[in-house]
């Protein structure tokens, strides 16, 4: 395939832009709330991506929409939703279009949706059910106590706009627009992909994720078929040194020191990272009343780094 060597073009930048004026591949979710009378509705939204991804107590997604759709209404009064992820399927990628074009209510919606639906995992008797297609769901909470969002639960059924103030990003942000910081409850999984993760990734193991392009002309919504992963090798990176994980390391605090044989089984860590690392092992040994971080230790660090990440 030939590459485009054409010249630029100084393209007009216009509301959404990101499918008027740009070519933007997106994730293709359904959105499962509950309504006003208490089922489950789904809502079709690409504009859904990892927000909190480390550092914080909790990990969260963003999630932008119209203030007026059911969605968004659904979670300012409700604040649950489940984020369902479908495989490529040029049926249920129809399905998906017509249940995110705006104007019908949640009961029209769903009168002849074709997905099964089952109770997720977690807690709680408020949660909406779960795609049961789905390869993967991340059950949410909406976090309306950053930029105090939970006034907005007073500013619903507001469908044809919302006056001032406005939120700069978590709940109502414009006069059509909603942001909603969303907590990840838990992330459930298919047996098959979640054995691809824990146990090692390979091309033949990946879900058959959709990319979306959103709305593109006056008559389509445009998606790219998958196609196999291809894989690239990361580079070769040079190992630290044990003299230099050694100096770094009972530096990290005066009141904890490491062994040799400990720092040794650190010299694979990239440098960007070592710095957070050691103040994980230091964090440890102070939770433990423990001063001096030998090679045992070090091993029981890493069972308990690698049961957290299961």
């Amino acid at each position: 395939m030939k590459r485009n060597n054409g010249k630029f073009k100084d393209l007009r930048i216009v509301d959404n832009f990101y499918q008027t004026s740009a070519f933007f591949p997106m994730p293709t979710i359904l959105i499962s709330t509950i309504d006003d009378e208490g089922r489950t509705t789904l809502g079709a939204y690409s504009l859904c991506f990892p927000y909190y991804i480390a550092g914080k107590d909790y990990y969260a997604m963003i999630l932008e929409c119209r203030n007026s759709s059911n969605t968004a209404q659904n979670l300012l009064k409700r604040g649950k939703c489940a984020l369902n992820f479908l495989e490529d399927n040029y049926k249920d990628f129809k399905e998906t279009v017509r249940l995110g074009f705006p104007g019908e209510t949640s009961k029209e919606k769903m009168k002849n949706c074709p997905f099964k639906l089952e109770k997720g995992m977690a807690e709680g008797n408020d949660r909406p059910l779960i795609i049961s297609s789905a390869f993967q769901v991340f059950e949410c909470s909406w976090d309306d106590t950053l930029e105090n969002a939970y006034e907005d639960k007073t500013r619903v059924n507001l469908l044809d706009g919302v006056e001032p103030p406005y939120r700069n990003f978590n709940g109502i942000t414009s006069k059509f627009g909603c942001h909603f910081i969303l907590k990840i409850d838990k992330i459930l999984m298919k047996e098959r992909f979640y054995n691809t993760i824990i146990n090692g990734v390979k091309a033949s193991g990946f879900p058959n994720v959709p990319v979306d392009y959103g709305y593109r002309d006056s008559t389509n919504f445009w998606y790219s078929r998958f196609k196999k992963p291809l894989k690239a090798p990361i580079p070769n990176v040079e190992q630290n040194s044990i003299d230099g994980v050694m100096y770094a390391a009972n530096r990290t605090d005066p009141t904890i020191k490491f062994s040799k044989e400990a720092c040794e089984m650190l010299v694979k860590v990239p440098r960007v990272f070592l710095k957070t690392v050691l103040n994980g092992c230091v964090k440890y040994a102070k939770e433990h009343n423990i001063t001096y971080i030998d090679e045992k230790i070090m091993k029981d660090i890493n069972d308990k780094r690698k049961k957290e990440r299961k």
